[in-house]
């Protein structure tokens, strides 16, 4: 039953709220032609004032290399070193690419400009400006609302409390270190075990969808969108739901960060009344609306300062060991059996561009990104791109920073098999839809 009568006001703002959000990130509008999310139109017009990429990425790189070295971010261990000079070499690929300085062949299309125009100036624009409008989806009660209707999900498919599907839902329309930073402060509190803190870091907290409409308009997929998001939705649960039951996650111990054993959670009855208590309960906790936006557009700019160099540093270095070294060619013999089995065209370019996604998600799209690929192709890359999850520009560094038990070894193992599952699912979706 319901615990609170509902106020009309607080009706009305919850719903205005939601459909807003709803809005800028589900509806495709045209506008001059383009037939793309709101959202998309409005970094659209930023991007599109004169030298805005250049002025925009030259100031977003400096200050993160500023803020990197400023938080001394190379103490803690070799892993840490080594991302810290990543984001030192990104100076290094700022001034060729500002002077265009050396190699031809860097400054090919394909190339630095590539990953300074069309991968890091679109994610440091898209990151804030989406973060605004990501306060309308997960800070006034819509996250809660659809949570009590998850929670008989929750349990029995990925083995996480009903609690958690906010956080998967977060996740996957939000910004995943915030979504990690909460899951490590639940976990903190008891709220989580390790194991179900484990799971939900590694298979929820993946991109958010301002970086897939990046992925999107990369590949020339916009036109595709809803289906793109859609399927990467169900592809990056489902293969979420059969990690959970294998190494390593499946050994993980089942104790809270105290020591506890598990205590299973009470059941709760789902029904739409106990939903909108959720959702309405979450909208008076929120702080007010100006409030809400500064603070996800502040969090929205410290996470693009923090991967702007961390875009450039390893984006180039991962191209530039594609281009000049056999290194993700043999990685990528890893997936070609997966891709060569759902008969996806180009298969070896595929597998090839997969294994790129460790070290950056956005990667493998220019890849793919001819005019001569198939837009099946295509669209395999951009799901599995996303579904995988684990990359070194940004998640896993984010993940190894809070306190859940994951080994450095099962990033890897559990990206190997996230990628693996993920190509499967989305290599037999586009075979019945392409």
């Amino acid at each position: 039953m319901a615990t609170k009568k509902w106020n009309p006001s607080d009706i009305l703002r919850f719903v205005l709220f939601s459909l807003l959000g709803i809005f800028m990130f589900f509806v495709p509008i045209t506008i001059n032609g383009s037939n793309t999310i709101p959202i998309d139109h409005i970094t659209n017009a930023l991007k599109s004032i004169p030298n805005y990429g250049i002025v925009v990425g030259t100031v977003m790189v400096l200050v993160g290399v500023f803020l990197a070295i400023k938080k001394r971010e190379w103490e803690g261990g070799p892993i840490k070193a080594i991302f810290f000079a990543l984001k030192m070499v990104a100076l290094v690929y700022l001034v060729l690419y500002l002077f265009k300085i050396g190699p031809a062949r860097f400054h090919d299309s394909d190339m630095l400009p590539m990953i300074f125009n069309s991968i890091m100036v679109a994610v440091v624009t898209i990151v804030p400006i989406g973060s605004i409008f990501l306060a309308f989806l997960t800070g006034f009660g819509l996250m809660e609302f659809i949570g009590v209707f998850m929670e008989p999900v929750m349990r029995p498919v990925f083995k996480t409390p009903g609690r958690s599907a906010v956080d998967a839902v977060a996740s996957f329309v939000g910004s995943y270190s915030l979504a990690l930073l909460i899951t490590n402060r639940v976990y903190r509190d008891d709220g989580y075990t390790a194991k179900e803190a484990a799971i939900i870091a590694t298979g929820f907290s993946t991109v958010s969808a301002t970086f897939m409409i990046i992925v999107a308009n990369t590949l020339d997929l916009m036109d595709y969108w809803l289906m793109y998001f859609w399927l990467t939705f169900f592809i990056t649960f489902i293969v979420t739901a059969i990690t959970v039951r294998i190494f390593p996650l499946s050994r993980k111990k089942d104790t809270y960060f105290s020591g506890k054993p598990y205590v299973p959670e009470p059941k709760k009855h789902v029904t739409f009344a106990n939903a909108m208590d959720a959702g309405i309960e979450a909208l008076h906790k929120a702080p007010s609306l100006g409030k809400v936006v500064s603070q996800n557009f502040m969090d929205g700019l410290g996470m693009a300062l923090n991967i702007a160099p961390s875009l450039l540093g390893v984006g180039f270095t991962g191209l530039l060991l594609a281009e000049y070294t056999p290194i993700f060619d043999w990685i990528g013999y890893i997936f070609y059996p997966f891709t060569a089995l759902v008969q996806i065209p180009e298969a070896q370019l595929t597998a090839k561009a997969l294994a790129l996604s460790i070290a950056e998600m956005l990667l493998p799209a220019p890849v793919v990104a001819g005019p001569g690929v198939a837009i099946a192709t295509k669209m395999v890359v951009a799901i599995v791109s996303v579904s995988e999850i684990m990359f070194f520009s940004a998640s896993i560094p984010v993940m190894m920073s809070t306190d859940i038990p994951i080994k450095f070894t099962d990033y890897l193992v559990i990206w190997v098999e996230r990628t693996i599952l993920s190509i499967l699912l989305a290599g037999l979706a586009v075979m019945l839809l392409f």
